[in-house]
């Protein structure tokens, strides 16, 4: 029997199956479509996403694939400056079209081991004390431990669960597709221009290879949104906005999105789980879709894992729903935000420009950035220290950078006493005495994902923290 099935096998599963892999679990990717799709729904990696894969040693094919870019005007299109002073080393947001992340993902969970089996669409679950049973199209039957749901918006998975899908549908919806143009470049500049002044979801950009990236208003919204519009739309469309339809020739591919904006009930039902677009969907503003369910899956990685492996305390997997399921409702609060800015109406447009007036403060401009890029994020993990819960930077050490040491997905005590111990834990956590000027703390305790369980000195206040987190310890280990 397998330890997981993951269904689909998009950024989140693949990114879940690698972290699982990481610690020897088997792994089963079911993906529906035969072949990776060319459609780029999402452009790039955001800061917190960019930490992970430098976390796990990943980041160095990534930004060589992709362009770094200090955005301005990242919330709601407010041209506003990128932030100074982010707490972060990536201070960027990475370009890279989703087909080349999803790639690269794809080549790092072969690496791993990981099996992705393409063409295999999950049709059927059922689940008892021991694991779970699928059922694929051919009729073909499948068990393994645990299922995971990264099957996107209209999850099989979450809909055979039974799990509420609760929110509101799409009130407008938008055309996205990459075609080629037939007038220069200068004149699609010069109108776009003028359209976006007063139009933030109307743009016809230069995608490469002669082929642009067109996103326009819809007329309305499509009964079926699965039904990819037609090239005659679009140019029914553009002419509405721009007098214009560019002459528009040649797609490449053409689609719709809608800013419907869901949230999963719960994210575990017994041994099965969602996690991405199973678990989530919102309008795209801000780019924060793909990269929220990659956080997901580093979130998840580990405490399944543990689940798998036996030694995770109780609660732990069931703090996977109690930490993510916050951070998509805030997402969803944000990207709704994001919408009624990008509205024509006047008073959508008064609270524009009011917001735009308060983001010339730094500490406001800042404050929405880190909440689309994510690194805002503090789980509750109680009183405590004031990095408890958050995600620690890269530092420099004496002997390299902190995040060389978390390839592994292994947790972290970085020690700078070198008087602490977690002996009993050694086959769940590295301990690693080095010194940072950058880090104004004795000592932190890392989880896998990056995020710090326990700050201080004290031995026995270590002890007591290390079982939340990482179980009881090995006494064999402790009494050698």
């Amino acid at each position: 029997m397998l330890d997981v099935i993951v269904a689909g096998g998009g950024p989140t599963g693949l990114m879940l199956a690698s972290e699982l892999r990481l610690h020897g679990v088997s792994v089963l990717v079911l993906e529906r479509e035969t072949a990776p799709t060319g459609h780029v729904r999402a452009l790039g990696l955001h800061v917190r996403s960019i930490e992970l894969m430098d976390q796990r040693g990943l980041l160095e094919r990534f930004l060589a694939n992709g362009q770094q870019y200090a955005v301005a005007g990242f919330f709601a299109g407010i041209e506003k400056p990128w932030p100074d002073r982010l707490d972060t080393a990536h201070s960027y947001v990475l370009g890279i079209p989703q087909p080349v992340t999803e790639r690269l993902l794809a080549e790092r969970a072969a690496e791993l081991g990981v099996e992705i089996r393409r063409g295999c669409e999950l049709v059927g679950l059922s689940q008892d004390d021991q694991g779970v049973t699928v059922e694929l199209a051919d009729g073909t039957p499948l068990r393994s431990r645990y299922l995971v749901g990264c099957d996107g918006g209209r999850s099989t998975v979450r809909k055979l669960l039974g799990v509420g899908f609760p929110g509101e549908p799409s009130r407008v919806e938008t055309l996205l597709g990459e075609m080629e143009v037939a007038v220069p470049p200068e004149t699609v500049a010069a109108v776009v221009a003028e359209v976006r002044r007063t139009q933030k979801r109307f743009g016809v950009g230069p995608f490469g290879d002669g082929v642009y990236r067109v996103v326009v208003p819809a007329e309305g919204v499509a009964e079926d949104r699965a039904v990819p519009p037609t090239l005659e739309e679009f140019k029914q469309q553009l002419r509405a906005y721009a007098g214009t339809d560019f002459g528009v020739h040649s797609p490449r591919w053409l689609s719709r999105f809608g800013d419907a904006t869901r949230l999963a009930e719960r994210y575990r039902t017994r041994r099965v789980l969602l996690a991405g677009d199973a678990a989530h969907i919102h309008p795209p503003t801000g780019g924060q879709g793909l990269n929220l369910g990659i956080q997901d899956a580093v979130n998840l990685g580990w405490k399944l894992a543990a689940e798998v492996a036996g030694w995770a305390p109780e609660g732990l997997l069931d703090s996977y729903h109690a930490e993510r399921h916050p951070v998509a409702a805030a997402v969803l609060d944000n990207t709704r935000a994001q919408i009624e800015l990008l509205s024509v109406e006047p008073g959508p447009q008064a609270v524009r420009r009011l917001l735009s007036e308060l983001m010339d403060f730094e500490e406001v401009n800042r404050y929405l950035i880190e909440k689309i890029t994510a690194i805002g994020v503090r789980y509750d993990f109680g009183e405590g220290h004031e990095l408890l819960g958050r995600r620690l930077r890269d530092v420099r050490l004496k002997r390299g950078r902190l995040y060389e040491l978390t390839h592994g997905g292994r947790g972290l005590l970085l020690d700078q006493t070198g008087q602490l111990s977690v002996a009993g834990w050694a086959d769940r956590i590295d301990h690693v005495v080095d010194v940072s000027e950058e880090l104004d703390v004795p000592a932190v305790l890392l989880r896998p994902d990056g995020h710090v369980a326990w700050a201080g000195d004290d031995q026995q206040d270590l002890l007591h923290q290390l079982p939340r987190w990482f179980g009881v310890a090995d006494k064999e280990a402790v009494k050698g």
